[in-house]
């Protein structure tokens, strides 16, 4: 039977004293599911489509896309096309992986299908943010569709504002928090985290996520009424049966070939040489056995996956030994170099274990920062970290495209280092930030924090404090559990968490968990917390000890910068028509010059002289003429009574024709012309009027000290009606008499 969009199936949830609405049956009806979801005036719009593949990839084809509609807003997008262009903003990016990461393990491991969710913000009302909505939208539209979805989930934010939690804050408020926490919970636990906290301790995040978790639980209770309003019949999803008999016949091979082995060596690229050799010494004797057709020995890799992680697990709860031999608290080995690499403003070289990651820190100005086209309006952004992640650092060969990991890696690194860093007034330079992963073997996004601050530092940036960042993960069974510190790469895969958490030895700026497992209690919580500290504090002081504050001075390849005041007045005489003064400024000294209305100019220039001579031709066009000062000036009219000369941008002073030599000047033409140069001394200010000499410099040159009484004002020539009276109007005295008229119109008419 067809829906009825004017009476849609509609729920009613209340979450932070804000009314969210989630709708089903009202838009996009051919999709396997598809949720309207509202908070005031922001709308989402969420569905999920499924369709199946041909051939089994290896993996979920899960696709996750966020998008903002710039109608919704009401505005016209700034691109070219005036459309909103294919390829994602970071903003849309980011909130896709929010949207991935807490759904993505809540499908059967069985189940291959295609699906796509896409999250369309279609009304914004600059109050709500729409990102959590389009999480739980998203829930919201698996939960109503016909697809296998182990939910719901819901997403939340908690901002603290005088110390009181805030769930789902306004923008305005968010403003004021000193914490901005997104999460995902479902009824029993959390399933994600990511947000920047202004130096909060590590127990305040802890209560915070917990509060959150059950305020956001009403929209849990909402996901199931709205399913059962206008949910369609699950497809089943059966678990393909194991072989045993192959399971049993792998691991006896594996084991028989050394894989215990293989998962003891400390090196990355020897472990995984050793691995593979194990495997296709596996697949090699199930093929020379012909015990089992082909399409059964394709799933020997997934048993020795599985296979790995339960020897790897049971070492560590056996032994308390991880795969590179250290216990569970201790971080690897930590090298540090600054200052590698001559030309740039600021660089270091940051190293632990078998990640590492070179750091680079560029300097600009105002007009190097990134303009962000969004729904709010054209913002800016002044600072910037990208974290990159080539294949080589992994020693893989891969295209060299930016990933949405490597944007997602390079946010949390941003959000982490950004309370450190000065204020615009202080320090008005844009700052780029770049982390390079060298090598990598887990944590590489915190070694891009750790570096990165380093960095900074280097490039003589007055950050207020340093800033590291460990990963910790979790080995759970059944009640028991273990925390460990700064984990690998393999463990991050074998195990049941990847805890980021970045910050100073005051408290946390950054943190970021996905949890592989439902039951995370806040026990396990404080534990990583508490383990995070200690290693944070411990590679806080590994860093002080190559470089424990920022350089008193930048870098001499940085921009030198200095700021001047000029009379707001003059500042159309700065640009020039068209821009021409600027830019002539600029193509000469290879300045950047940002003006304010204000009369605030700030200047950028490559090198101490280039910034002397910029802010020298800036001030020329300030200058208010002096009397007894020498000014070349140009030629503007030539008048029988002396010369026009411009000494100063838009000001002018007459030359008199007794000022223009030392000798009596009969023309003015003979002693210049029109567009020429001549050095002159203003010798009178009155009002706005000036007179100037060029015979006083004349002067001065014969070694003649000037004085006002040289450049007095000619006496007037004696008028041949010397006997007019004071009072007499001069114009009326020889005034011929008025013509009678000859036509009767009177004066005026």
């Amino acid at each position: 039977m067809a829906s009825d969009m004017f009476n849609p199936s509609r729920v009613v949830a209340v979450v932070g004293g804000k009314e969210i609405i989630m709708e089903g049956g009202r838009l996009a009806n051919q999709a396997a599911g598809a949720v309207w979801i509202q908070c005031g005036g922001t709308v989402v719009l969420a569905t999920a489509c499924s369709q199946p593949l041909e051939f089994d990839k290896g993996f979920f084809p899960l696709t996750v896309e966020y998008s903002e509609k710039m109608y919704a807003a009401g505005r016209i997008p700034g691109s070219f096309f005036r459309r909103e262009i294919g390829r994602p903003s970071e903003r849309e990016t980011l909130i896709s992986r929010l949207i991935d990461r807490p759904i993505r393990p809540l499908f059967p491991k069985g189940f291959k299908d295609e699906v796509q969710i896409l999250a369309s913000v279609i009304s914004a009302d600059q109050e709500n943010d729409p990102d959590i909505l389009a999480m739980t939208g998203a829930s919201a539209a698996l939960m109503i569709s016909p697809l296998p979805f182990d939910g719901p989930i819901a997403g939340g934010r908690i901002g603290r504002i005088n110390g009181q939690f805030i769930l789902n804050p306004s923008f305005a408020e968010l403003e004021q928090s000193d914490l901005n926490i997104v999460f995902a919970a479902s009824a029993d636990a959390l399933t994600m985290v990511e947000g920047e906290a202004n130096f909060v301790p590590e127990d305040a995040i802890i209560d915070a996520l917990e509060w959150g978790r059950k305020e956001i639980q009403p929209l849990i209770a909402a996901q199931w009424q709205l399913r059962e309003l206008c949910g369609k019949p699950k497809i089943s999803c059966e678990t393909p049966e194991e072989n045993e008999e192959l399971r049993r016949e792998v691991e006896e091979l594996a084991l028989a070939s050394g894989m215990e082995r293989a998962l003891r060596i400390p090196e990355k690229t020897a472990r995984k040489e050793a691995r593979q050799n194990v495997k296709k010494a596996v697949i090699a004797a199930l093929a020379e056995k012909q015990k089992f057709p082909e399409d059964q020995i394709k799933k020997a890799p997934e048993i020795l996956g599985e296979l790995e992680k339960k020897l790897v697990r049971a070492r560590i709860f056996n032994e308390g030994a991880r795969i590179d031999g250290r216990d569970a608290k201790t971080v690897r080995p930590i090298q540090i170099q600054t200052g590698v690499l001559p030309r740039a403003h600021g660089s270091a070289l940051f190293k632990r274990g078998e990640t590492q990651s070179l750091v680079v820190t560029t300097l600009g100005s105002s007009t190097d920062e990134q303009r962000v086209d969004s729904l709010g309006g054209d913002t800016t952004k002044r600072f910037m970290l990208h974290y990159n992640f080539p294949p080589f650092s992994v020693g893989e060969v891969k295209p060299t495209r930016v990933s949405r990991r490597e944007i997602g890696h390079g946010a949390l690194a941003e959000k982490s280092l950004r309370p450190v860093l000065p204020s615009e007034e202080s320090f008005p330079f844009t700052l780029r930030v770049v982390a390079e992963t060298m090598e990598s073997n887990g944590s590489s996004s915190m070694a891009a924090v750790c570096g990165g601050s380093l960095s900074l530092m280097d490039a003589g940036v007055p950050v207020s404090d340093a800033i590291a960042g460990v990963a910790m993960g979790l080995i759970k069974e059944g009640d028991k559990f273990v925390v460990l510190t700064d984990i690998l790469g393999d463990e991050d895969a074998l195990g049941d968490m990847d805890f980021k958490i970045a910050g100073t030895k005051e408290g946390v700026t950054g943190v970021q968990m996905d949890i592989k497992i439902s039951g995370l209690t806040t026990d396990i919580m404080r534990e990583a917390m508490r383990q995070a500290r200690e290693a944070r504090i411990h590679i806080l002081d590994e860093m002080a000890k190559v470089l424990a504050a920022p350089r008193p001075e930048l870098s001499p390849y940085a921009p030198q910068h200095a700021e001047i005041m000029v009379n707001p007045d003059i500042i159309r005489l700065i640009i020039g028509p068209g821009g021409k003064n600027i830019k002539a400024i600029t193509q000469a000294t290879g300045s950047e010059i940002d003006i304010d209305d204000s009369g605030k100019i700030s200047i950028f220039a490559p090198s101490a002289e280039a910034l002397e001579k910029t802010a020298a031709m800036i001030s020329y066009y300030d200058q208010k003429p002096e009397v007894g000062k020498n000014y070349q000036g140009k030629v503007r009219k030539l008048l029988e009574i002396g010369a026009i000369v411009e000494i100063l941008p838009s000001v002018e002073a007459l030359v008199h024709i007794s000022q223009l030599d030392l000798h009596r000047v009969e023309n003015v033409g003979d002693i210049t012309a029109l567009g020429e140069d001549m050095l002159v001394k203003v010798v009178e200010i009155a009002g706005e009027r000036i007179r100037a000499s060029r015979k006083a410099v004349l002067l001065e040159e014969q070694g003649h000290e000037w004085s006002p009484e040289d450049s007095a004002r000619p006496p007037r020539k004696p008028r041949p009606d010397g006997d007019r009276k004071p009072g007499d109007k001069g114009r009326e005295r020889n005034r011929p008499p008025r013509k009678p008229r000859t036509d009767d119109k009177k004066d005026g008419e």
